[in-house]
């Protein structure tokens, strides 16, 4: 979800020796925390509904309670803006809280289904079940929502959690892990701050679930260490997510949404429209949208930053600088490496071979494609892995539902952009190279509990039927039965 410079890596540990020259291994300086995690877990406190419920409330009241510390945070790794933080950190935080703090009893409530005649008189049931202890990666791009959401769902669903923050944005990582530190026991959920070792250490555990926001390539390593146990996964990762614009949309509404979309947060966004597919006949009236729209509200000043992020680091502002192909500018392309700036960029004439192409680009660089044929783009769109986001632009139904059925990808918009991870009732998640499984709202609980399947019989009545001496009869009821 995040660019590939999350800095996760898995790294061999030293190997020791001692003074009588035995190879020995340094002891992991989080088995005693994940040890406790798991003792506490077997307790059952945790499977309590008013005890989950407790926890959220106390998580919101300190959220609340500390609001402005956590904007001063943002800020001081970002210079995000608190209308900023607070629309897309806070505000999508607080709502997933509520939401499981009202639906925990209903979610967590047996299922009854049905049970068939082969099994009559009997009934089944499912019920959902904490897995145990759980880690937590959080990527650095969005460090409040993206960080402390699956933790939430995660608690809410009855598991301890050890929640490991990006060592990026520093100063965020350091006001969470105070927050959780200081008023969570350690065996119920605590935060580990710190890097490569830190990450390298802990995936060197046995987890019940581990859940990563991040990169691809990252994605990756935490796949191959979760294997070493049979730890289950999800992984939230990115993509090149594209965006489609026909001739017959709005231009006015949809260069609105989509400039919105793809530069708040800098950019710096998992879901962002990565880059644009734009039909041939529009194609000059749609870039003077977007540069009028653009101008508007990312005016190329100084006084206009507090509306507009820095990137989160050197590393990432290198990278990025490299992507622009000063001969495909068409609108911005100014950076500023001291304050980690580049301004809003649009590229044109672009092509699906050139480096920009290649990768997810998480900044504020737009390439602009042209096709004349839906079908050729479909194809296009093909040739790169299956993208977390998808967004298409049109009025036209028989156009639309062509992309919905025709592409693959995680989830999207149709006339907009960005937005459907606003709505908790859509289950978000990736799919093939952009993740595995999803969360939000009930899906998140779904990831972190376990769908315990039940039969039950009374004693009073056993027929015959599927013991010996076997016959033709017998086989015939249970073909009528059972098929």
């Amino acid at each position: 979800m995040t660019d590939g410079n999350n800095n996760t890596t898995v790294l061999i540990q030293p190997v020791l020796q001692d003074d009588k020259n035995k190879t020995t291994t340094p002891t992991n300086p989080f088995s005693e925390i994940v040890s406790k995690q798991k003792e506490y877990f077997n307790t059952n406190a945790t499977k309590d509904i008013g005890f989950r419920i407790e926890q959220l409330k106390k998580i919101r009241a300190l959220l609340r309670a500390n609001e402005s510390k956590l904007y001063e945070a943002i800020y001081n790794d970002f210079s995000k803006s608190e209308f900023e933080t607070y629309a897309t950190e806070l505000a999508v935080l607080y709502h997933e809280i509520n939401l499981n703090i009202k639906n925990i009893k209903k979610w967590s409530n047996r299922k009854r289904v049905t049970t068939g005649l082969a099994n009559f008189p009997g009934k089944s049931f499912i019920i959902p079940e904490p897995l145990g202890n759980i880690l937590v990666i959080g990527p650095w791009n969005y460090p409040i929502h993206l960080t402390l959401m699956p933790a939430v769902a995660a608690l809410a669903a009855g598991n301890p959690v050890l929640l490991k923050t990006s060592e990026l944005p520093a100063n965020t990582s350091a006001v969470i892990a105070q927050l959780i530190n200081d008023n969570f026991s350690k065996e119920l959920f605590c935060v580990v701050e710190g890097g490569v070792q830190e990450t390298t250490a802990l995936l060197e555990l046995h987890f019940d679930k581990i859940f990563f926001t991040g990169s691809v390539p990252v994605g990756k390593i935490i796949y191959q260490a979760a294997a070493k146990n049979l730890t289950p996964v999800t992984l939230e990762l990115g993509g090149k997510s594209p965006a489609i614009i026909m001739a017959d949309c709005n231009i006015n509404i949809s260069v609105k949404r989509l400039v919105w979309a793809k530069f708040i947060n800098g950019g710096q966004t998992c879901v962002a429209p990565d880059y644009v597919l734009v039909e041939k006949t529009i194609e000059e009236k749609f870039l003077l949208a977007l540069q009028i729209e653009i101008e508007k509200y990312h005016p190329d000043t100084d006084e206009s930053r507090e509306n507009y992020l820095q990137i989160i680091n050197t590393k990432n502002f290198d990278r990025l600088e490299k992507l622009i192909d000063r001969d495909r500018v068409y609108l911005g392309g100014r950076t500023n490496r001291e304050k980690r700036y580049i301004s809003p960029t649009v590229l044109k004439d672009v092509s699906f071979e050139e480096e920009i192409m290649q990768e997810e680009i998480f900044g504020p660089i737009l390439p602009v494609l042209s096709f004349t044929n839906l079908d050729t783009a479909i194809r296009k769109i093909k040739t790169k892995p299956k993208p977390l986001a998808c967004y298409i632009y049109s009025k036209n139904k028989r156009t639309v539902n062509k992309v919905l059925n025709e592409v693959s990808f995680g989830g999207g918009a149709v006339n907009d952009s960005v937005m459907h991870l606003s709505n908790s009732n859509l289950p978000f998640g990736g799919v093939g190279f952009s993740g595995i499984g999803s969360y939000h709202g009930k899906a998140g609980f779904d990831t972190f509990s376990h769908q315990k399947s039940i039969m039950q019989k009374p004693f009073g009545f056993e027929p015959n039927l599927k013991y010996p001496p076997y016959s033709k009869l017998k086989m015939n009821l249970i073909k009528w039965l059972i098929e």
